[in-house]
């Protein structure tokens, strides 16, 4: 005698949810793995690049170095060894990491919640904002000073770098705010408040004498060059605090993303999300932007590549990005330390060359709307 229909019913139904929820867990195992590799990665590439530059140490060398600063007993290490890796090389390789992390992760944020795949912290005008803080710094220190840069003038820079950053970021959020808090309207805010701040830069560019015009310049195009362990235990903080706070939001912003009415019936103060996260996001950026200069398309290229991987679970998409955006950065400050040595490329120009063509490949091959 058959099963009834209802019966037969059920069973096809628990069937099908018994299906889901295998796919969902080989989906989830996969993109645990991914981020696991990436971590792996990141380790691996920080190391290799320790090693790497004139004076040649081994790998091996690197981590017997790290190893006894961590008190583990090792091998002796040379003095050579010493001071390349510990007082040189491996603040400016942390720094570059926690750079990539804190861009990339903002940038792959922001993306989200404004739901624009072309939008970064620099896209919103911080990078114009810091960059006439610094400049501000710069021309004003060269004009008091005398030229001399002590250790007060670099702190001065940071200081109006950080500051003018956020104030970009705050003033595209007063605007959009007055305007009803549209996506649309912050990002174009942002965009025509960052062209207020350029026509600042260019005006202190003019005015500027040589000396101070080659100290913007190099600013401007981004680099490492300013890293030490005090620059490293200020950042690590505030980066990995931002974005836990982020990743603490990814359900919400999973749910944003199916659109605004969707999200704000099940209970998300879409506004308040919006505040907080870009909050966070642009206080990570600032902060790593004030050190290094404008370091561009990490925070662009990263989270697409990512998406490739993972997904646009935020879950997963958040420390994938930071994870990659750690990556890129640690290949491009070794290929600008290395690629004509012992002339040094600044690194936002490595950036630049490395993902404007990339992204014009995503570009061209996307076949299917950004977001869907």
């Amino acid at each position: 005698m058959g099963l009834p229909t209802a019966e037969m019913s059920s069973m096809a139904w628990e069937s099908q949810v018994a299906a889901i929820k295998a796919t969902y867990s080989r989906n989830i195992g996969r993109k645990v793995f991914g981020v696991a590799v990436l971590l792996g990665l990141v380790m691996a590439t920080a190391l290799v690049a320790t090693s790497v530059g004139a004076a040649g140490i081994s790998v091996p060398e690197v981590w017997r170095v790290i190893l006894a600063h961590l008190g583990i007993k090792t091998v002796p290490v040379t003095d050579l060894a010493e001071t390349v890796v510990w007082e040189i090389r491996l603040p400016r390789i942390l720094l570059a990491t926690i750079t990539g992390i804190s861009l990339a992760g903002a940038g792959a944020v922001m993306q989200g919640v404004l739901r624009n795949p072309l939008v970064s912290p620099y896209t919103i005008g911080l990078s114009s904002g810091a960059a006439f803080g610094a400049a501000l710094a710069i021309v004003l220190g060269t004009g008091l000073a005398g030229g001399s840069y002590l250790e007060v003038s670099r702190w001065l820079i940071v200081t109006n770098a950080f500051i003018f950053g956020g104030l970009t970021t705050l003033l595209a959020f007063s605007l959009a705010r007055f305007k009803g808090m549209s996506p649309e309207t912050l990002v174009l805010g942002g965009v025509a408040i960052g062209y207020l701040f350029q026509a600042g830069v260019s005006l202190l560019k003019y005015v500027s004498n040589n000396e101070a015009l080659k100290e913007l310049v190099v600013w401007l195009m981004g680099g490492f060059w300013g890293a030490d362990w005090r620059t490293v235990m200020l950042l690590t903080p505030v980066v990995l605090l931002c974005m836990a706070g982020l990743c603490l939001r990814a359900w919400d912003l999973n749910v944003l993303g199916a659109g605004e009415e969707v999200a704000a019936s099940l209970g998300i103060n879409v506004g308040r999300l919006r505040v907080y996260t870009l909050s966070l996001a642009t206080l990570a950026a600032a902060a790593t932007v004030a050190f290094t200069g404008i370091i561009g398309f990490v925070c662009l290229v990263g989270p697409h590549i990512c998406r490739m991987l993972v997904g646009s679970d935020n879950r997963f998409l958040i420390p994938c990005s930071c994870l990659m955006g750690a990556v890129l950065l640690l290949l491009a400050d070794t290929l600008a330390r290395t690629l004509v040595a012992p002339t040094e490329i600044p690194v936002g120009i490595i950036t630049a060359l490395m993902g404007s063509p990339f992204f014009i490949y995503l570009l061209i091959k996307k076949k299917r709307q950004w977001w869907g």
